[in-house]
């Protein structure tokens, strides 16, 4: 199956593990080398002296030195709200990365410094807005962020949102992101034209990912209705599992906290504080026992009943892609 995704990258299906904030690690990314697809993860989930750059050198590693039929990149918030954006992009530019997918800001830095060594650059956008300001600045695809994505999901569906950036940017290729998990999901995306797919809620039951026993169950247990909107990690809408502490904290900013996130004097700083608050909540819910789980998944919750390995997980949505090819081929004849 070739597209512009599996081309750029030499890759043998057209899919991206999506950087998944506590839950992407090295063995998962492995093992979407290994079996041909894409394996990103968070820089942020690297954020002790040296953590980043050690991993990239042993990805690089990993892949000069097995035989990977997949490639990696990292995901970047760039965002001026976090503060290891510079100091991470600078570790990623001197390791080469050969994808960067940027988050929630402005990716004109990260796309010069990386065409300088021909890295190539995908821009999460939600609607056709930002995607303007992104290929005005020379990106090499769009991650369209649909809805029903885990984590920032937008508000369009795929459905719709693929096609108009295709129609709006014919040159750019275009991942869909946000209600696929299976090979069927796939198919549908590919008759957009779209050049692949980003999936990340079913690998977060897998068994390479080092989350919580509970947290896995919960992907299983739970439904699309399960599934809701908080304000309350980032500042910016996020995707989690309705939780009972969910529930009790709310998924809105009161008054005070919507005042300073769009007060130009403190919505900079405020940002920063509700985004560090955010991240110790979440890293105390990936951890066993913890009580105060706010847990980051999509809605495909619905479709995943088991947890497998990542290679199982590949193998099932290429057979999956393929039987769903067959069925459509002989509906059409």
């Amino acid at each position: 199956m070739q597209t512009a995704l599996t081309e750029m990258f030499k890759l043998k299906l057209p899919i991206i593990m999506a950087p998944m904030f506590l839950v992407s690690n090295e063995a998962m990314i492995q093992a979407a080398m290994r079996n041909g697809i894409m394996g990103t993860f968070p820089s942020l989930n690297y954020r002790k002296e040296g953590e980043l750059e050690a991993i990239l050198n042993q990805l690089n590693n990993y892949r000069n030195t097995q035989k990977c039929i997949g490639n990696f990149g990292v995901n970047l918030i760039v965002q001026q709200t976090n503060p290891l954006y510079k100091k991470h992009l600078e570790t990623c530019i001197k390791a080469k990365v050969p994808l960067f997918i940027t988050s929630l800001g402005n990716p004109k830095e990260v796309i010069a410094q990386a065409h300088a060594y021909g890295g190539k650059v995908f821009c999460d956008v939600t609607n056709l807005e930002h995607a303007e300001k992104c290929a005005s600045l020379g990106c090499d695809g769009f991650i369209a962020v649909g809805l029903g994505a885990g984590g920032h999901a937008g508000p369009y569906p795929n459905m719709i949102l693929v096609p108009a950036l295709r129609k709006k940017f014919s040159g750019i290729p275009v991942i869909a992101a946000g209600g696929v998990a299976t090979g069927e999901g796939i198919l549908s995306m590919l008759a957009l034209n779209s050049a692949g797919v980003s999936i990340g809620t079913r690998f977060i039951a897998s068994t390479e990912a080092q989350v919580s026993q509970e947290y896995k169950q919960a992907v299983l247990d739970s439904g699309m209705e399960d599934i809701v909107l908080t304000e309350r990690l980032s500042g910016t809408p996020c995707t989690i599992i309705n939780t009972p502490y969910a529930k009790k904290i709310g998924t809105q900013q009161n008054w005070l906290e919507k005042w300073m996130s769009r007060n130009s004097t403190t919505k900079k700083y405020f940002k920063m504080l509700i985004q560090i608050r955010g991240i110790k909540k979440l890293e105390e819910a990936v951890n066993p026992g913890n009580y105060n789980n706010l847990w980051c998944a999509g809605q495909t919750v619905e479709l995943i009943h088991d947890i497998l390995p990542c290679e199982t997980i590949i193998a099932n949505l290429e057979e999956e892609l393929n039987q769903a090819w067959k069925v459509l081929s002989n509906n059409i004849n």
